[in-house]
């Protein structure tokens, strides 16, 4: 389990397609205090460590998640909005984020709003009805709120601090983000289908 509260952001530095694809992530955490089989959310997608450096780690991606995320899409060189897991007694400072990523949303616009920036996603439409304003969602990892909603079009802003720790300074129209949706409102959303049957 995460917060969705980055606390670092991580390097691809290499690549490796084999029966899944192999990413080595150079991270400024203490890989001393990393174990193998550790779970660490890069880009908001739980992955487990299999190998380990002085400043990096690997993680293998299955197929499968290849294709329901936007990790098919990394590069060497591409910066990634890291987590470590949860520990009892961690301050719980975003919302409760699994790691396993619901869809990819679309960035479809980008504004500057006073200091802040103003951005617009499509969701996939299955998940639009789980998205409703000031509410929580997880973007490539972070936790933010929802704004605004509009179908399948929702928004949320994002603070010159977010900008400056997480990868969202980096964001352009067109990019896929992975999203997951929060799940106290998959739970609400699925209660409320049951009530109506």
């Amino acid at each position: 389990m995460f917060t969705g509260i980055v606390t670092d952001i991580g390097t691809v530095t290499a690549l490796e397609q084999g029966g899944d694809l192999t990413a080595r992530i150079a991270t400024a955490y203490d890989t001393g205090g990393i174990d193998i089989g550790a779970s660490i959310s890069s880009d908001g997608v739980c992955l487990t460590v299999v190998a380990l450096g002085p400043d990096w780690y690997e993680v293998q991606v299955s197929a499968e998640t290849v294709s329901k995320t936007n990790l098919g899409a990394w590069a060497v060189g591409r910066r990634v909005n890291l987590e470590r897991a949860l520990k009892v007694g961690d301050e719980l400072g975003g919302h409760i984020v699994s790691g396993h990523v619901d869809g990819v949303a679309e960035v479809v616009s980008i504004e500057d709003e006073g200091d802040s920036t103003r951005i617009a996603f499509r969701a996939p439409e299955p998940l639009a009805k789980f998205i409703a304003p000031k509410g929580s969602v997880a973007l490539n990892g972070t936790s933010l709120t929802v704004n605004d909603v509009q179908g399948a079009i929702f928004g949320i802003n994002v603070i010159p601090h977010t900008k400056q720790v997480t990868t969202w300074g980096d964001v352009a129209v067109g990019d896929a983000i992975n999203l997951e949706i929060d799940t106290l409102a998959r739970y609400v959303a699925r209660l409320a289908e049951a009530g109506a049957e």
